[in-house]
């Protein structure tokens, strides 16, 4: 014969429905906070995208202006600077040269800047990749 009692048996029954429960809301709930923070990363990715793009547009912009800047200097200072040189130094081709040099210095300079504006580390979404990183320790930690 059976001697159990029927209202430990209900009891049981009921604090068993609410663990199950209990659990399902936490999965739910996880669930609902890896989305929001997968959106959340998604935008990140996004804004440090749009940031590092507008940096590629400035190196372009430098470089393009280093290109404008080396013609406009040779044009503009290769007649006016020969001559008040040439004067200095009794010799036009020394003057030519000295002009010259200046002018290489300068469009180098400005090349090597833009060039640096472009390179593929200013690209890398550095923020996106630490906050995902952090993200996954914080989960992995969750876990144990």
């Amino acid at each position: 014969m059976d001697h159990r009692d029927p209202a430990a048996d209900a009891e049981q029954a009921r604090r068993s429905a609410r663990e199950n429960a209990s659990i399902q809301g936490l999965v739910a709930e996880a669930l609902r906070e890896a989305t929001d923070l997968a959106r959340k990363e998604v935008a990140l990715f996004r804004a440090e995208m749009s940031h590092n793009v507008k940096l590629l547009i400035a190196g372009i912009v430098a470089l393009l202006a280093s290109s404008v800047f080396a013609i406009a200097t040779l044009v503009l200072l290769t007649d006016a600077l020969v001559d008040w040189i040439a004067v200095l130094v009794d010799s036009a081709a020394l003057a030519s040269l000295i002009v010259a040099g200046v002018t290489l210095v300068i469009t180098i300079a400005l090349i090597l800047y833009g060039r640096s504006k472009l390179s593929s580390a200013t690209l890398e979404p550095t923020h996106t990749i630490r906050s995902v990183e952090r993200d996954g320790d914080v989960l992995s930690h969750r876990r144990h």
